[in-house]
């Protein structure tokens, strides 16, 4: 576990680094999902960074919330799918690292663009009932942002899973409270997300999303309620700009870059585990 925590670190000072030297991005979001995407890539999920799009065999990951690609870059650059040298182009001119998530760049690991908020579920979906046509025993994952499930997409997928029992599929839900122009309650009151997924005929957990055993935890109890008959869907809690103590819990790092004193001041309370890009 110790591992993990390092490498999720490292991410983290990646995040932060990417964002500054683009001057662009989101940071917020992305700082408070690490401890997901860290543990799912080097962890939980069967993969191969070699990356085959049809990725027999595999289990498969599709980040909905797209803006918080640079934990997503970060996560795949370190687990061996592209040079880590590559996220210093982030949000740069002809770049394969695009603020959002594109397919027509090639960038090994991104399955489908996303950006436009409320779509990654119906692929996910779409991926799942593949898995199940071939009869692999593997999983698919997807990561939403509680601000995204404004988007009527989401619950209509959300019915759809459970009318078809997808039961390969493991949505998380990343329940920090905040979205870009302020608390999820101000903007648009979600009430109980988990009674919610409850009542559209999920199985739900919930879990810690910044306590790294907790998130190992919650992944295998999900992995262990598969094929019986309902899809999963994780309520994780985590902080918006986790790590980052001048960040944390506030929706304007949403997206927001970090000047350079305010940068120095961030990494400064992220040890260097891995080496910097």
């Amino acid at each position: 576990m110790a591992d993990l925590k390092a490498i999720a670190s490292q991410i983290r000072r990646d995040i932060l680094r990417m964002v500054h030297g683009s001057k662009s991005g989101h940071p917020g979001g992305s700082l408070g999902c690490t401890e997901f995407l860290t543990a799912l890539y080097f962890k939980a999920m069967k993969h191969d960074p070699k990356f085959n799009m049809d990725a027999p065999g595999e289990d498969l990951f599709f980040l909905s919330n797209g803006h918080i690609s640079p934990v997503f870059y970060s996560t795949l650059a370190r687990s061996g799918y592209f040079d880590v040298k590559e996220l210093a182009t982030f949000r740069k001119i002809n770049s394969r690292l695009q603020g959002h998530p594109a397919t027509h760049e090639h960038l090994p690991g991104v399955r489908i663009a996303s950006g436009s908020l409320g779509q990654g579920m119906s692929a996910a979906i779409g991926a799942a009932l593949t898995k199940k046509l071939n009869r692999e025993n593997t999983t698919v994952y997807s990561l939403h942002g509680d601000g995204e499930l404004d988007e009527g997409q989401i619950w209509e997928a959300a019915m759809f899973a459970a009318h078809h029992k997808v039961d390969n599929l493991i949505s998380t839900i990343d329940w920090n409270g905040q979205q870009i122009d302020g608390p999820t309650d101000k903007v648009m009151s979600l009430g109980n997300i988990q009674e919610k997924f409850n009542a559209f005929g999920w199985t739900t957990l919930e879990m810690n999303g910044n306590d790294m055993d907790d998130v190992i935890a919650g992944l295998d109890k999900a992995k262990a309620l598969k094929g019986k008959g309902k899809p999963i869907a994780i309520m994780m809690h985590t902080i918006m700009g986790k790590g980052v103590d001048f960040m944390e819990n506030d929706h304007n790092w949403h997206g927001v870059a970090p000047n350079d004193e305010q940068l120095a001041k961030a990494l400064a309370q992220l040890p260097e585990t891995l080496g910097d890009y």
